[in-house]
């Protein structure tokens, strides 16, 4: 049904095993960015865009054709930029179009998060900004007009990855905190939709409703039943996964109708008018393809509904304001909803890293103190969100919930990473501090070897995990080494100095 020209979104999953050489590359550039921009090693996106008109001359009577672009890269808004600006013509003018679309992409530089970039495709130049991990969250510094060249710049994006958040929630409009809550849980969640356009932008808003918190769950903004993972995702013999689904195809409707939580979205009308108060409702009134729009769940928020950013919204509506305004305002209420959730968290976990007293050069670094769910839930009286957000209800439950969610695990996961590393780099500056040639001179041949190979190997371990070291440590332990080689027998020396050096 979708006459026209369709832009939307979806994601797959890779074959297990397979190795790409930018794989390296694009690892190192990961590091800078924030967290809910990194790429997924187990997914690819594709961007999509699809033409259907009429055309007696065709067999069938319509011309349908897709210009699909596939990347490891979750920048939707740059991508489906530049399939605006070269699909159509690909549709005119096919494959040495294509070639030449190509041999302008190879000419971009790498996409290093921070950089002001200039991309050239087809006759404009695109010029962007990928976010960095020190950007403050909620804000989307503007690609200011700096390069003489500026002449040239036919699109400036102040986004590489958002959606209008305001026009995707728009359709559930009074249920907003409510589905921040099932997103933030992992709950599964499916968005019945009338186009692959607005099933792929809802889910995609859902999914960046949590941030800067990453959804740690499996997500596809447009499902269908070729998909590989529809026996898994859509057999009753167990619960639902931890998904969000965005499906349009009427089938859905039956096959899906036990999931705990659906939302189903009319066509997403332009902004101009007031939604109406839509009730939630019951899962057994999903049972017709033609139910009414609207959220059906019998899920129980843990919050109280907060009225002020409903009143907010509607009041925007009413005085015609802008709908990226709206979004900024959606946008900043997440971000300072999921920013309160998760600093008494934050708070908790830093407690738990060891003194740096107890870091001695002579021992293995110390381990982290461990997640105690009582202890922390003890924090919460005096340093819970209450203290960042008016909002009451039943935090305690949203908590004791969320730490059994997938988003708990692979926060936390990621805070363990981090604080190790970091006790990692403390450890080595611990032994930088030492006069290790003096230590050296005190001990066996043997004793000392052993050393040598252990510090070659931290320093191996500093560059594979991207230690945060400052290079002036890494050039005192290696010179470090070096001085402690020297002090040692000829025939030692040059075994040495081959070892760990590959």
């Amino acid at each position: 049904g979708c006459l026209g020209d369709t832009q939307f979104c979806f994601r797959f999953r890779r074959s297990p095993g397979r190795k790409v050489s930018l794989c390296c590359f694009l690892d190192q550039l990961d590091r800078d960015l924030p967290v809910y921009l990194k790429k997924d090693p187990a997914y690819y996106y594709g961007y999509v865009y699809f033409r259907q008109v009429r055309d007696k001359s065709l067999k069938r009577g319509y011309f349908q054709k897709s210009l699909v672009l596939i990347s490891k890269l979750p920048y939707v808004h740059l991508f489906r930029t530049m399939l605006k600006q070269i699909a159509p013509e690909y549709f005119e003018k096919s494959e040495a179009f294509l070639e030449a679309v190509c041999s302008d992409v190879d000419r971009w530089p790498p996409p290093i998060p921070g950089k002001i970039l200039h991309l050239p495709i087809m006759g404009i130049i695109m010029k962007l900004r990928i976010p960095t991990h020190r950007d403050k969250p909620g804000t989307t510094p503007i690609v200011q007009n700096i390069h003489q060249a500026d002449a040239q710049i036919s699109v400036a994006l102040p986004t590489v990855h958002e959606v209008d958040l305001f026009r995707c929630f728009c359709p559930v409009f009074f249920h907003i905190q409510m589905l921040w809550e099932l997103v933030l849980l992992g709950e599964p969640l499916v968005v019945m939709a009338p186009s692959p356009s607005e099933s792929s932008e809802t889910v995609l808003a859902l999914v960046s409703c949590i941030s800067p918190l990453k959804y740690c769950s499996d997500f596809r903004p447009y499902f269908t039943i070729h998909d590989s993972e529809f026996k898994e995702y859509t057999t009753r013999t167990q619960a639902p996964p931890s998904v969000i689904l965005g499906v349009t195809n009427p089938f859905f409707a039956k096959t899906l109708q036990h999931w705990p939580h659906i939302i189903r979205i009319g066509d997403i009308k332009l902004p101009g008018e007031v939604p109406k108060q839509v009730k939630v409702k019951k899962l057994k009134n999903l049972k017709t393809l033609d139910s009414k729009p609207g959220v059906y769940t019998s899920y129980k928020p843990y919050l109280n509904k907060d009225e002020e950013i409903v009143k907010q919204l509607q009041k925007g509506v009413q005085q015609k304001r802008p709908t990226e305004a709206q979004s900024v305002i959606l946008r900043r209420y997440f971000l300072e909803l999921t920013e309160s959730f998760i600093i008494p968290l934050e708070r908790y976990v830093a407690s738990l890293m060891p003194l740096q007293k107890c870091i001695s050069p002579w021992k293995s670094p110390p381990q982290l103190r461990q997640f105690s769910q009582d202890d922390f839930m003890k924090t919460l009286e005096k340093a819970g969100p209450q203290l960042t957000s008016g909002l009451k209800g039943d935090w305690i439950g949203l908590y004791r919930h969320f730490l059994k969610s997938p988003n708990f695990d692979g926060w936390f996961r990621s805070r363990q990473k981090e604080m190790t590393q970091k006790l990692e780099a403390l450890h080595l500056e611990a032994l930088c501090n030492e006069n290790l040639v003096f230590w050296s001179q005190k001990h066996t041949e043997v004793e000392t070897v052993d050393l040598v190979l252990k510090l070659k190997n931290k320093l191996l371990q500093a560059d594979r995990e991207q230690l945060p070291v400052k290079t002036d440590t890494l050039k005192k332990l290696q010179t470090h080494i070096n001085d402690i080689i020297l002090a040692l027998p000829d025939d030692l020396q040059d075994i040495l100095l081959k070892t760990g050096t590959t």
